[in-house]
């Protein structure tokens, strides 16, 4: 199975299932030398992990992760880090009944289809529990980006828009309410909608702005590797993901040019960011800015009709524990793929200019 690696130089690739015995994950090109704190990345796990709140799944995972190379004495070694998180609450008998059985929207026929085989337990390898490696990763990323900021916040669930610019609101709200939106207000009406939503046994999409501040200017390659077209790809590997905007995006087409145009400062600054800190496929040193769009998830515990192994239609109702909007969760791991684009393109950068005397 192909397509299991992200990333040129500094590479994650990932593995294991949703009911197996552990996911894991190996990062490679990461630079030797870097103090690895291990309290940031287990914050990073808690933001991600299931069961903390209750308008998310209520599987009971610690996800702690297991080191098991590429670090010694708390610094990277420079060769591959090794890690596993280890599955303890998997409930596989919640999938039996759907062990011949489709479920509409989700991964279960394309991957019969493609491989004749699939693992119904959970989902297997197309589970969003694969994410979790992500989000390892993602927090050494940061860790080596140190100078940069990676902010990410749910801007609607549902009807429900934070309709305000990123550069309005407040950051701080984030993490102090389960939904994890930048504002107090809004935060309870998203809380109480989900909750809503769950009660009817159905579920609900919604969507994450993220922000990435202090980028220096240089990153991306201009023709097929541009920056805003790797996070775009980045983002859109993200399970339920079904668009990605940067920058001015759709609004920009009603903008004539004479308005849409980043006019410089002497410094090489912007007066205005429409173009989303990225020019040419390459980061001009502004804030980027882009908003990912999520669909609700597709089990549903309600009744539905749907297909079986045998072309048969027959009558199929979701069981087991599963979120009834993934966003609040989906807030770590947009941010751990905006961070392991930014230091994939930082290593390359690093590549594509001399900077040292010749022989």
């Amino acid at each position: 199975m192909a397509g299991n690696t992200f990333g040129t130089v500094f590479k994650l690739t990932t593995f294991g299932e949703s009911h197996g015995v552990a996911i894991g994950g190996i990062i490679e090109g990461c630079p030797a030398g870097l103090y690895v704190n291990l309290d940031a990345i287990e914050a990073e796990m808690q933001r991600r992990k299931p069961g903390q709140s209750a308008i998310v799944t209520q599987r009971k995972e610690e996800d702690s992760v297991r080191f098991l190379s590429g670090i010694f004495e708390g610094k990277t070694t420079g060769t591959p880090i090794g890690f596993v998180i280890e599955n303890t609450d998997q409930k596989s008998k919640d999938y039996s009944h759907i062990k011949d059985t489709y479920r509409p929207s989700h991964a279960d026929y394309t991957f019969d289809k493609k491989f004749g085989h699939r693992d119904y337990r959970g989902g297997g390898r197309s589970s969003a529990r694969e994410t979790a490696c992500r989000v390892v990763a993602g927090a050494i990323a940061k860790q080596l980006l140190k100078d940069v900021r990676i902010t990410a916040y749910v801007s609607s669930v549902g009807e429900l828009t934070l309709n305000k610019p990123y550069s309005e609101v407040d950051f701080s709200e984030i993490e102090k309410n389960p939904v994890r939106t930048a504002d107090a207000e809004m935060a309870s009406k998203m809380e109480a909608y989900i909750k809503q939503i769950k009660k009817q046994g159905d579920t609900v999409g919604g969507t994450i702005t993220c922000v990435l501040q202090n980028v220096p200017v240089g990153l991306g390659e201009p023709v097929f590797d541009k920056l805003h077209a790797q996070l775009g790809k980045a983002m859109l590997s993200i399970n339920a993901v079904k668009g990605f905007e940067f920058g001015s995006g759709f609004e920009g087409t009603k903008m004539k040019g004479s308005e849409h145009n980043d006019i410089f400062n002497e410094d090489g600054s912007t007066q205005t960011n429409h173009s989303g800190g990225v020019q040419g496929g390459i980061s001009n040193g502004e804030d980027i800015y882009f908003t990912v769009a999520f669909k609700p998830v597709a089990t549903l515990i309600q009744k539905q009709n749907t297909i079986n192994s045998k072309g048969e239609m027959v009558e199929m109702m979701g069981k087991g524990r599963h979120d009834p909007c993934v966003v609040p969760r989906a807030v770590p791991i947009v941010e751990a793929m905006a961070a392991l684009t930014l230091a994939d393109f930082w290593m390359l950068n690093k590549l594509s200019k001399l900077g040292f005397d010749t022989i």
